[in-house]
């Protein structure tokens, strides 16, 4: 038996609008500058390019003939809004769109799965700086290492497993794979015998090459190889050898006293062999990454004139766009002679560009608007740098601007400022405070690089404890403990005391 019933859902329902507003405010300036790109590929109607007020004119009277030309309505001159008219009707045309398409055949679902590309508008646009320079061809580690691996003398199965080796070495050039396994692996698939002997020496002539050190299974391996190979035979380089190879768990631990005692050297002997080692390369195979990559672009720039600060958003690279004039105009002119496909194509992504473009407004004046929040409360640290930072969390962002926790975190996340004082995350102000013994608040921040100057003031042969640490900063009026010291020395990748220890 069929029983009906009423019940009252509150649920919360994103327009196409917003939906592609929020996909670009969490963009960086160089993935948008990419999605531009791909949206110019994927929209024909878009271009770059400044739109001129009789281009907004027209794209307004085409939108308006089309509906009227749909309906069975006039579309004589007399029936088109004066311009007060048109200016009032711009202002709420994202409402009345979705509210008019909803029952169309495209599917704005459809399109945002599609088109996850952004653009921008902007009056700053340089050719000349949005030219992409040429990558420059580069040599990776492994390919310099295959070239020397054919210059060997090695037998036809013994080449193929060092090739087996250098594809299974990681970027750091470690060989971090189970070599038993491996050689196991290798005999299986190519029905060969080789012996775990062979394939040791293979290994240690590979080891090498240039550079030293790579497909070392572990640090101490990747050291002693290049230690091995130095052409000198100092004091020091013998004594550095005879720690890697008799006292590596007493060098690991940094217990001094017990190197020189099982050694029978001196400090100076043990500082001149710490020196040698401490020359070497841990990881072989870093260093070929390209330059371009580590590269941060700021999305803000922030400078003070005549006692303001002026905030700029980074958008030189992002090109201005527009709708295409020849497709406006076939709509226009001769709407007549295109079929209702056609008709409905152009359309559609006509209002796909109004958004699009439209969106890229409102991010532009959302991360503005975020921006010159963040400046005004953080005003002291623009002004005068590092020990003014404040407590701030996005809530009071999100309150001082009238907009979600969540439209905040977007615009920080990924995004970065250059200020007088560096080039800095804006999640680096953001941070909770620590009350000090005078009622007044820190930003954790602050207290984290007291800390970094107080253990880089510390005596290197005794170094802090996590203990003093909390110790002093409570003296200096930190209400801290000494978990949360620990915490930050991690967060700052500072080792604890006993690995600090140094030889001077």
């Amino acid at each position: 038996m069929l029983h009906l019933t009423q019940t009252q859902k509150l649920q919360q329902r994103l327009s196409p609008a917003q939906v592609q507003y929020l996909k670009i405010l969490q963009l960086p300036v160089i993935q948008l500058e990419q999605k531009i790109k791909d949206e110019l590929e994927l929209n024909p109607l878009l271009e770059e390019g400044m739109e001129l007020e009789e281009d907004q004119d027209d794209r307004l009277d085409m939108l308006q003939e089309s509906k009227a030309e749909e309906n069975g309505e006039s579309t004589g001159e007399e029936d088109l809004p004066g311009p007060e008219s048109r200016k009032d009707s711009t202002d709420d045309t994202m409402d009345k769109e979705i509210r008019e398409h909803a029952d169309e055949e495209y599917s704005w679902e459809e399109f945002f799965e599609n088109n996850e590309g952004s653009s921008s508008t902007t009056q700053y646009w340089d050719e000349e700086d949005g030219r992409e320079a040429p990558t420059p061809a580069t040599v990776t580690f492994r390919e310099r290492i295959s070239e020397q691996i054919q210059m060997l003398d090695f037998s036809e199965t013994e080449e193929m497993f060092a090739d087996a080796i250098l594809w299974n070495i990681d970027d750091d050039g470690y060989l971090h794979a189970d070599f038993e396994e491996l050689v196991r692996d290798f005999n299986l698939e190519h029905e060969t015998a080789l012996s775990e002997e062979a394939a040791e020496s293979v290994l240690h002539r590979l080891q090498r090459l240039d550079p030293p050190g790579v497909g070392s299974r572990n640090l101490r391996e990747c050291l002693l190889v290049q230690l091995e190979l130095m052409p000198n035979v100092s004091t020091p380089r013998i004594i550095a050898l005879r720690i890697l190879r008799e006292a590596w768990e007493s060098f690991e631990k940094k217990h001094f006293d017990r190197l020189m005692q099982d050694l029978h050297i001196n400090e100076d002997m043990l500082k001149r062999a710490f020196e040698v080692i401490r020359g070497l390369n841990p990881k072989p195979g870093e260093g070929d990454g390209l330059v371009s990559v580590n590269y941060i672009i700021p999305d803000f720039f922030v400078h003070r004139e005549d006692g303001e600060f002026v905030i700029t958003l980074n958008d030189r690279g992002v090109p201005p766009l527009r709708v295409n004039r020849a497709y406006k105009e076939m709509l226009l002119n001769q709407r007549k002679r295109i079929t209702t496909e056609t008709k409905q194509f152009l359309r559609q992504k006509m209002e796909a560009a109004k958004w699009f473009i439209q969106s890229i407004h409102q991010r532009r004046n959302t991360m503005l608007a975020v921006m010159h929040s963040i400046v005004e409360k953080q005003s002291a640290w623009f002004e005068k740098g590092q020990g003014y930072l404040r407590p701030l969390i996005y809530k009071d962002i999100a309150e001082d601007i009238e907009m979600d926790i969540s439209t905040i975190s977007r615009v920080v996340n990924g995004k970065y400022v250059q200020t007088e004082w560096g080039v800095f995350e804006l999640r680096y102000y953001f941070s909770e405070g620590i009350a000090t013994d005078d009622g007044e608040e820190v930003a954790n921040k602050e207290v984290m690089a007291i800390l970094r100057d107080i253990i880089g003031g510390e005596d290197p042969r005794k170094p802090l404890s996590d203990q003093a640490l909390t110790g002093i900063l409570q003296e200096r009026g930190f209400n801290i403990a000494r978990r949360t010291v620990a915490k930050y020395r991690e967060s700052m990748d500072i080792p604890v005391s006993r690995l600090r220890k140094r030889l001077v």
